[in-house]
């Protein structure tokens, strides 16, 4: 039953997430990509960003067209490899992410809106058992 919940509460939260992120013109999977490639240090690359996500470079490919579309991300040649292709964020996926996070909080707050503060305080640290008692993985 538990788990059963739990799913549910997922596909709700993804359902939430995706009709605010709507408005803004972008995916959950190029939101994903778009927080992946600012968290990085200095441009990565397609593949690193293939390898961070566990998607088929082809997949990357697909939604780094989409945000250079749209000016959220360019591709950069790598000064030392003529053949690799740097991801880099721009302004405006900078501006996109500020948003975007504002949505997720919107999302999230709406989920939790039926909580107490103790009540959202113990899911927390719930929560966080479960994640840190979890061998690593990235999703």
């Amino acid at each position: 039953m538990l788990a059963e919940q739990l799913l549910r509460l997922t596909r709700r939260l993804h359902r939430i997430q995706s009709r605010q992120l709507e408005p803004i013109g972008i995916t959950p999977a190029q939101f994903r990509l778009l927080r992946t490639v600012a968290s990085y240090d200095a441009a990565p690359r397609m593949a690193d960003l293939a390898q961070r996500l566990d998607v088929v470079p082809r997949a990357v490919t697909t939604l780094v067209d989409a945000l250079e579309a749209s000016g959220r991300v360019r591709r950069a040649p790598d000064p030392d490899s003529r053949r690799v292709v740097r991801v880099e964020i721009t302004d405006e996926g900078r501006a996109t992410l500020r948003s975007l996070r504002n949505a997720r909080r919107a999302a999230a707050e709406e989920i939790l809106a039926p909580l107490t503060a103790g009540q959202r305080e113990m899911l927390g640290e719930l929560l966080a058992a479960l994640v840190d008692g979890m061998p690593e993985r990235r999703c």
